[in-house]
């Protein structure tokens, strides 16, 4: 049975936040808002939690997972990004925008698409995520909480908790932050290439 915490959308409440991470660190699988829709979350190192990710989502290992970043600096960490690149990437982050890049060596392995060798990187524009990535102190492992069958992420805590309170450790109701995935730009070529129209539209492409 999941636990579930209500964390106010703009005044995320510390108490909730360390408890969050904590649950994190332990292994858990956690459902929490972003700027775009729901997602779900658990450790970058926790190679357990990251199965029980996949089979929620029921993902092979050739579905790119994204790791949630507090900034730019934190990106260069775990992506290789080139000079060329980093003014996009500044100009469209914080934002409901995901980045595939090359992967560098401090990526696990099981993490990658495993013949691409890329990551997908996020810094969200969110003030429940920039909380939480604070107080966990490195990016946490991520995917769009989209159910197999369905066309659209779940958005409704309450429906969220009753879907998966069996196979989740926390829900995190930050009330409704809309449905649309994120858009997807792929930065592994000559040119930046737009993979998925979704909420982020300013990205001049």
């Amino acid at each position: 049975m999941s636990q579930y915490f209500e964390i106010h959308p703009t005044h995320p409440q510390p108490r909730l936040i360390k408890q969050a991470a904590q649950i994190i660190h332990g292994g858990g699988v956690i459902a929490y808002p972003t700027d775009s829709s729901y997602a779900l979350g658990c450790h970058i190192g926790d190679k357990d939690a990251l199965t029980r990710l996949r089979r929620i989502r029921k993902m092979d290992d050739k579905h790119n997972l994204t790791l949630v970043c507090r900034d730019l600096s934190e990106i260069s960490t775990y992506a290789k990004i080139e000079n060329s690149d980093y003014r996009l990437l500044k100009s469209l982050t914080p934002g409901p925008y995901t980045f595939l890049l090359r992967a560098t060596a401090e990526v696990p392995r099981r993490l990658l698409h495993p013949k691409r060798r890329t990551i997908g990187i996020r810094v969200v524009d969110h003030p429940i995520v920039r909380a939480l990535l604070d107080e966990l102190g490195q990016p946490l492992m991520s995917c769009t909480l989209i159910m197999p069958g369905d066309e659209l992420p779940l958005t409704e805590p309450d429906d969220i908790r009753e879907r998966l309170q069996h196979q989740l450790d926390l829900v995190i109701d930050g009330g409704h932050c809309g449905f649309e995935p994120t858009t997807v730009i792929r930065i592994t070529g000559d040119a930046p290439v737009v993979q998925r129209e979704g909420k982020g539209k300013d990205h001049g492409l």
